[in-house]
Order: structure tokens, then sequence, then C-alpha cells
């Protein structure tokens, strides 16, 4: 686990995101077809990398609830 997986997911967002560009459906909705999938890719990763980088570096560290206060630091 560590911060290279974002970048790896990055690269494969931006693959998928140049093959629904090549692979749309040709047609009068063209261009509403390749902005719906690519911009779901892209608010997909972002979340997906916020949540992640989030539990990978938090910025509160977690502290033990359950012992008594002159042990707890």
């Amino acid at each position: 686990m560590s911060g290279w997986n974002v970048i790896l997911v990055l690269v494969l967002v931006a693959g998928a995101s140049v093959a629904a560009w090549v692979f749309a459906p040709k047609g009068d909705s063209t261009t509403v077809w390749r902005s719906s999938i690519i911009l779901t890719l892209a608010m997909c990763y972002i979340m997906w990398a916020i949540t992640y980088l989030a539990q990978l570096h938090p910025l509160v560290s977690p502290k033990r609830s359950d012992l008594r206060p002159e042990y707890a630091e």
C-alpha cells in the first residue's frame, strides 16, 4: 500500500478516457457520450484518490480510548 497506486490508477483512468474518446458511438450525441464517460471516470478517480490518500496519511492519528488517563499519551 503506497502512493504509487494513485499514479497507477491515474494511468488506467487516462487510458480508459482515451478509449472512451476513440470508441464513443458516432452520431448526433457523440459529444454528450464522450463528455459523460470521461467526466464520470475523472470524478470517480478523484473521489477514490482523496479517500485512499486520506486513509493512507490521516491528518489526526487515532488514539486508544480504553486506556486509563495516566497511561494515555
